[in-house]
């Protein structure tokens, strides 16, 4: 068992996401989207906590986001609503991010 364990520990740290956030929130809105799932994150404000249902909830939360609006669209499966999530918060860019992208400098986005 103990094996097992390591094993399924070693394999989750291949597949770790960064997850850009400004401060405690997600720095805009995005939609994410796997088969029919559909997961909808908006930043909100402090204090806000984190609005959604019970799997979006579970990764928000492990992600450490703690200022959230979710909304679920399409299904309610659980797997797919899982995966949409992960497709949205790996969609999320930073300032920095953007800016190089378009090869400008901080200061020169609005």
């Amino acid at each position: 068992m103990p094996q097992a364990i390591r094993k399924g520990i070693e394999s989750a740290k291949k597949n770790l996401y960064k997850v850009n956030l400004t401060e405690n929130s997600i720095p805009h809105q995005v939609l994410g989207r796997y088969g029919s799932g559909h997961v909808l994150l908006k930043p909100a404000p402090e204090g806000t906590g984190v609005i959604a249902g019970g799997a979006v909830r579970a990764v928000m939360t492990s992600a450490g986001v703690q200022n959230v609006l979710t909304k679920s669209l399409g299904t309610a499966n659980p797997h797919n609503v899982i995966k949409a999530t992960f497709d949205a918060l790996t969609q999320l860019r930073d300032k920095q991010m953007v800016a190089t992208l378009r090869g400008k400098d901080v200061q020169e986005l609005r």
